[in-house]
């Protein structure tokens, strides 16, 4: 039984994330095979999301890290929810437009499942045991905690290293998802000419982007504690990391879409005018006080709300500082507003603001795009490690 879901998991998930470390995630030793084990690999990271596929390439320059290749295409409406790929014929058309868009020549790719898709769980393990022995072990600590039947979950586990308590014992990580959440993701992404090599978790690349902005970041935010807001056009995801660690997540139906349909609801204009308009900017006088500080003054609100979650349910009070992530992130008053309301330091989180940039790239665009690229980096850092 073990083998069965085993061998589907690397046949068709190649990797579902590995374990929280304070640097960027390793390559588990027992999925090197399917890695070959290299570093440096031309791997490009594809984010999925509700309303765009974005794509990004990286290559080593020196200590860092250079921008080759990346591109942004919208999805049509309803062809993809934050779970599900609901239209998969027009995702991978999206996703061959974002290909030959991008320029790039490689063929291998990195993807992420949504964090609320997944069931994460650190057990305590033997240590010592081996390889075949830590399996049946696990298939076993599994159906205590997976609430579905194995054979419908893909599932990787990753050791962590002893606990503090008990050096003979192990702390391990599980991870699971639905397979249909994973496999409808590599499907698309394979049938639009990529081979899928690391199926990874939206929350872990949010860690390991973490690590790009933490040298650029204030003392107080790298060695404390900093909560990522990452505001997309539907979903809204809160990451709180300590140390560089994960170690809170939240998400909820919450975005700029919210923006968009107040403008069209004021302005009597379609959603694509009214996205067009906020885009540009191309708006009325009265724009800003009756539509952008209010808005503005919403997501200061749900903020709150979701730190309120944060301290409801951790040992925690306060936070250290806060970095904005998604496509409102350069919404003019969204810094100043949070920063007044919320009485702590907020900057942008751009992963890219310190890479070089290929000559070819519009390095304009790529700035203003780089706080919704987050995901998209943590997933070509894959390509390193």
């Amino acid at each position: 039984m073990l083998k069965d879901w085993r061998d589907k998991l690397l046949n068709r998930v190649k990797a579902v994330a590995g374990k929280l470390p304070r640097q960027a995630l390793p390559v588990p030793a027992k999925l090197k095979s399917i890695l070959g084990g290299r570093r440096d690999m031309a791997l490009v990271g594809i984010d999925i999301s509700s309303t765009s596929v974005k794509l990004l390439q990286l290559a080593r320059r020196g200590n860092g890290y250079e921008v080759k290749y990346y591109a942004v295409v919208p999805l049509p409406k309803g062809a993809a929810a934050e779970k599900e790929i609901k239209q998969p014929e027009k995702v991978v058309k999206a996703i061959e437009r974002l290909i030959a868009r991008s320029g790039t020549s490689a063929k291998a790719a990195a993807i992420a499942v949504s964090s609320s898709a997944v069931i994460t769980k650190v057990i305590q393990m033997q240590a010592g045991l081996s390889e075949r022995e830590l399996e049946a072990d696990i298939e076993l600590e599994a159906e205590k905690y997976i609430p579905h039947p194995l054979d419908e979950v893909s599932l990787d586990y990753e050791v962590l290293g002893p606990t503090a308590q008990n050096p003979e014992l192990n702390n391990v990580l599980l991870v699971a998802s639905y397979s249909a959440n994973v496999e409808s993701r590599v499907a698309v992404v394979e049938e639009a000419g990529l081979a899928v090599k690391v199926v990874d978790v939206e929350s872990y690349t949010m860690e390991r982007a973490f690590h790009l902005l933490a040298p650029y970041l204030p003392k107080e935010m790298t060695e404390g504690v900093v909560a990522i807001v990452d505001i997309g056009s539907s979903m809204t995801m809160l990451n709180v990391i300590e140390n560089g660690r994960l170690i809170y997540l939240h998400e909820e139906l919450f975005g700029g879409n919210q923006l968009t349909q107040v403008i069209q609801q004021r302005y009597g204009l379609s959603q694509e005018q009214a996205e067009l308009a906020k885009v540009s900017g191309e708006l009325p006088d009265d724009y800003e006080k009756q539509v952008l500080e209010p808005f503005c003054k919403m997501v200061a609100q749900q903020t709150q709300r979701f730190l309120q979650f944060f301290y409801s349910s951790s040992p925690y009070s306060k936070i250290d500082g806060l970095l904005v992530a998604g496509g409102v992130a350069e919404t003019d008053g969204l810094l100043a507003t949070l920063q007044q309301d919320l009485g702590v330091d907020v900057r942008i989180a751009n992963p890219l603001a310190h890479m070089e940039i290929a000559s070819n790239l519009n390095a304009e665009l790529l700035q203003h795009d780089a706080p919704s690229l987050l995901v998209a980096t943590g997933l070509a850092l894959r390509g390193f490690m």
